[in-house]
């Protein structure tokens, strides 16, 4: 099913952020894991393995539309130095995330190509999700003190 060409490059848009958050929330988990917090390493890893579900969905949704997939661009990828640094710069991915996909779903709509505007919308629960679980982490940072945070990080 031919669709529209900015329906197309909203989703490749979208795709683009997707595979930059699986770069960033892999590194983010390894570092995690090498530094001893196992247990933060598996939730930004888990986070990862969200994303490459959302890519995989955008991918064939692309190509159900019967546009080409666009995997080699990536958006800047914000490692950050310590745990603090890294939520937020995952908060901010986030934030953005959200704020895109609203606009491809408005778009979505606009263009009267409902079924990709479901698609998204399944996405955007997600985000709304896992932006959720990183101000709760950036909550018990601030309510525990990152040092007693951290103890509770480790197996």
């Amino acid at each position: 099913m031919k669709s529209n060409p900015e329906i197309i490059d909203s989703l490749n848009y979208l795709l683009e952020g997707e595979l930059t958050a699986i770069n960033q929330y892999i590194v983010h988990s390894e570092m995690c894991e090498d530094w001893g917090y196992n247990k933060l390493s598996k939730v930004v890893k888990k986070r990862a393995i969200d994303e490459m579900k959302h890519a995989e969905r955008l991918i064939e949704r692309i190509l159900f539309l019967e546009g080409s997939p666009i995997v080699s661009n990536l958006n800047q990828i914000h490692i950050g130095k310590d745990i603090p640094t890294q939520i937020d710069n995952d908060h901010t991915s986030e934030f953005n995330t959200i704020k895109d996909y609203n606009a491809a779903i408005v778009l979505a709509g606009e263009k009267l190509d409902y079924a990709t505007r479901d698609v998204l919308v399944g996405i955007l629960n997600d985000e709304d999700r896992h932006i959720d679980d990183i101000e709760e982490l950036q909550d018990l940072i601030e309510q525990m003190s990152l040092p007693q945070f951290l103890t509770t990080q480790v197996d």
